[in-house]
């Protein structure tokens, strides 16, 4: 009778339907939700990150994007990027900005922002995601997936390459990757240092890596990390992290 049970359990088993396979877009949506970024589309977000104030208020849609210094005479200059551009302040006043310089400047502020809150972002129109073959770094199970963006929608550097490593279990984001083209070009590695979790959004402060050598390619980036082939050269770390969720 044993036997019997045990054949139609081993039946039942062969007989389960496999575990779907999940694409690039299902991952990207549960780790919007895993992390939180959900939330980042209406709030209102404050850090300090290299000793430079920062602040952003993201509302259906709409956004405004700022970067809080001083310049040499000590005033207050105040940069914002929103849906309607760039514009710059100094101590209160609109001030006209050469074009390229301002583009200069709006790029700066958007890229601290965009890192700041990823995964969020991740799903705008001109973001392209493909998944690559699985990844483990550390004993841990990722998804790999790769990003590209089009020329349209895409930003001054469209043609930067991003890869992301997301927990297979957590759908978390502990480390990335990407090249890039401007000052003469190059390709990084971030990897988780610590999270805080700030309003039920995820904030990651990543240790920041290169290639020892130029040969190592971007797909490969983990393998070469795992190898002990990159070497540190800074840390992204977000301080004094402010959190109110707009409705």
């Amino acid at each position: 009778m044993k036997k019997i049970v045990l054949l139609f359990l081993l039946i039942a088993i062969s007989c389960k339907p496999a575990k779907k396979e999940l694409n690039a877009q299902e991952i990207i949506d549960k780790t919007m939700v895993s992390s939180g970024a959900d939330k980042v589309k209406n709030s209102k977000i404050g850090f300090k990150f290299r000793d430079v104030d920062y602040a952003a208020v993201r509302k259906n849609g709409n956004f405004e994007l700022f970067r809080f210094t001083n310049n040499s005479d000590n005033k207050t200059v105040e940069d914002v990027l929103s849906n309607n551009g760039f514009k710059r302040f100094v101590d209160g006043k609109l001030v006209k900005t050469n074009d390229s310089i301002a583009n200069v400047i709006a790029n700066a502020v958007n890229s601290v922002h965009y890192f700041s809150v990823l995964p969020f972002g991740l799903n705008d129109k001109a973001v392209h995601k493909k998944l690559l073959a699985s990844s483990k770094i550390k004993g841990k199970d990722y998804h790999k997936i790769e990003v590209t963006f089009s020329k349209d929608g895409g930003g001054e550097d469209f043609e930067d390459v991003f890869i992301y490593w997301i927990g297979k279990e957590d759908f978390l984001i502990d480390y990335l990757a990407y090249s890039y083209h401007t000052n003469g070009g190059g390709k990084r590695f971030r990897a988780l240092k610590k999270e805080s979790i700030k309003n039920g959004i995820r904030f990651v402060d990543f240790e920041n890596y290169k290639p020892l050598h130029k040969e190592i390619s971007l797909i490969d980036i983990d393998k070469a990390f795992e190898k002990n082939e990159l070497k540190k050269v800074s840390e992204i770390i977000l301080e004094n992290i402010e959190v109110k969720l707009l409705k």
